[in-house]
């Protein structure tokens, strides 16, 4: 049950964090946001990376093993990179039109799970 809690943060927390750093280029074709300054959208960013955080201290806490979770320090990192390429594919895929997925990024892919897989195996 906390693989599930933890790995659901994770997953929360990196979309915020993809909104954080990727977002504010979509939000740039609204014309309210052009007109805010470059510290303006600094905050904003930071506000909304704010949320990030507090899904992601949880998720490290309860998924860590030395506070009674199932993963060691690396597979929490781990399990954490592959969310967020994923978040961040889905998001660049679904906001950004122009971006293409290509057969290099699904080999890329296949190696980040080959990654997953060996940082579990014992």
């Amino acid at each position: 049950m906390k693989s599930i809690i933890t790995i659901s943060l994770l997953i929360v927390s990196n979309t915020f964090m993809t909104l954080a750093w990727y977002g504010h280029l979509k939000f740039s074709e609204w014309k309210w946001f052009n007109k805010l300054g470059f510290i303006s959208i600094i905050f904003i960013s930071w506000g909304i990376a704010l949320f990030e955080y507090i899904f992601q201290v949880p998720a490290n806490r309860i998924g860590f093993k030395g506070n009674g979770g199932p993963f060691s320090l690396v597979q929490l990192k781990v399990i954490q990179e592959v969310i967020t390429l994923v978040v961040f594919v889905l998001f660049s895929l679904i906001m950004f039109k122009t971006e293409t997925f290509r057969v290099n990024h699904f080999i890329g892919f296949v190696f980040l799970i080959l990654a997953v897989y060996f940082m579990f195996k014992n």
